[in-house]
């Protein structure tokens, strides 16, 4: 048997024992070409401790060899080892024909740990000794996808994809170019490049990115068309029915976009953005009782999850159920009360329930950041004027009447002006 097939056969059962005597042996023979293949081969199964050991011994026979010093960095990276394995890379000098390779070790390494910049300036200087090598610029655009400078990104994908490269390291161009379109909400140059690759393959992640640029550019009937094709594809792709409502409800169908709602929670219960948007949904359809059902659901799986909060709070004082509001709210945290909304509604639940100081200090809070709110600031007036807090409710109304031209409030106060004189 070929050596290397043992070795493999060995990795591929799991036989740690019979990998160690064959790694001995081969260090014993001074075998380095087949120890150097057999650590790529432990890389690939994820055995990095042993290649890093076979590294280490190649190293100590070839100390200056430039590959072995990056091959190394990588599985001491992979360990932990930052400062051995950076040290390593360090030692690699633009002299050798091998430093581009240490300047993207280098980049994935700064990368890793958030260090954008870095990153971007490492892959830069191999541009630089490498202008032509497309992997090289396909990982600078990579990297200018993930910092956010999509323009710059897009730019430079288009352009190997111009030079004839319609997929690098395993990854499609053009649907790159749609996906950094897409982030940076140039929806509809995203749309041909969506197309074209519907064309020859109607994957479902590239059916939801099409469907979303399409949503996006407000052709609702396209992106419901596509949705429809990814959920018969995978009914399982829970995002599908979130998006195929929104695109119904864009032209207005909400009936048709609380149905994909409540299909989707058929598929995934667990989902608690499905249902909120079933319960704003039921909302619109005059569905009290059942949006009630389904927002009750959506905190129950995420007590902290404040749009569903907002929203259930909303009809319980629609509906003065006051006991069910105070209750809800009670069940905050301190720092999620200070949400201004929150506040407004348990004034008014309060001043229902005639707690008139309770209810004066949640309005007072509530005031700081509703005081753009005419309907607001209307309650607080009349709450102000009927506790006897004459002073405070003329400093309400001078607000509102500065927003809008509310003819009662405003025949208040010039009836005030006329008393003063």
């Amino acid at each position: 048997m070929n050596q290397l097939h043992e070795f493999e056969k060995a990795i591929f059962e799991g036989d740690i024992r019979l990998m160690n005597e064959l790694i001995d042996r081969a260090e014993k023979m001074e075998e380095f070409d087949l120890l150097y293949d057999v650590a790529g081969l432990m890389v690939e199964y994820g055995y990095i401790g042993q290649a890093d050991h076979i590294y280490e011994t190649l190293s100590q026979v070839m100390p200056d060899e430039a590959q072995l010093k990056i091959d190394r960095a990588s599985t001491l990276l992979e360990l932990g080892d930052e400062d051995e394995a950076l040290l390593l890379l360090s030692e690699v000098t633009p002299d050798q024909d091998e430093y581009v390779q240490a300047l993207m070790a280098l980049a994935d390494y700064y990368q890793m740990i958030g260090m954008a910049e870095a990153a971007l300036g490492k892959v830069k200087e191999a541009i630089e000794l490498a202008p032509y090598e497309p992997v090289i610029r396909f990982a600078y655009a990579e990297l200018l996808l993930d910092a956010g400078r999509y323009i710059e990104a897009a730019k430079l994908f288009s352009e190997l994809f111009n030079e004839g490269n319609k997929e690098i390291a395993g990854i499609s161009i053009p649907l790159r170019i749609a996906e950094t379109f897409s982030a940076g909400a140039a929806y509809e140059e995203a749309l041909p490049y969506y197309e074209d690759l519907l064309v020859d393959e109607q994957s479902p992640d590239t059916l939801f990115g099409a469907a979303y640029a399409y949503y996006q550019s407000r052709q609702p009937e396209r992106s419901i068309q596509l949705l429809e094709n990814l959920i018969q594809m995978d009914p399982d792709y829970f995002s599908a029915y979130m998006l195929a409502g929104q695109a119904q409800s864009q032209l207005g169908e909400d009936k048709k976009a609380y149905e994909l709602y409540i299909q989707g929670i058929a598929r995934d219960e667990f989902d608690k953005e499905l249902r909120l948007a079933a319960g704003k949904s039921a909302l619109k359809l005059s569905l009290p009782d059942e949006a009630e059902e389904h927002l009750k659901h959506s905190i129950a799986l995420d007590p902290e999850y404040i749009d569903a909060i907002i929203t259930l709070a909303s009809i319980y004082n629609e509906r003065e159920q006051d006991e069910e509001l105070l209750g809800l709210l009670a069940e905050m945290k301190e720092e999620e009360m200070d949400l201004p909304l929150l506040s407004a509604f348990k004034a008014f639940a309060l001043e229902r329930e005639e707690l008139y100081d309770d209810a004066y200090r949640s309005y007072r809070k509530a005031y700081t950041g509703l005081k753009d709110d005419p309907s607001f600031l209307d309650k607080f007036a009349r709450f102000l004027l009927d506790e006897g807090k004459r002073d405070e409710a003329i400093e309400v109304i001078k607000t509102l009447v500065s927003l809008t031209q509310h003819d009662e409030w405003a025949a208040f106060l010039e009836m005030l002006n006329d008393k003063e004189v």
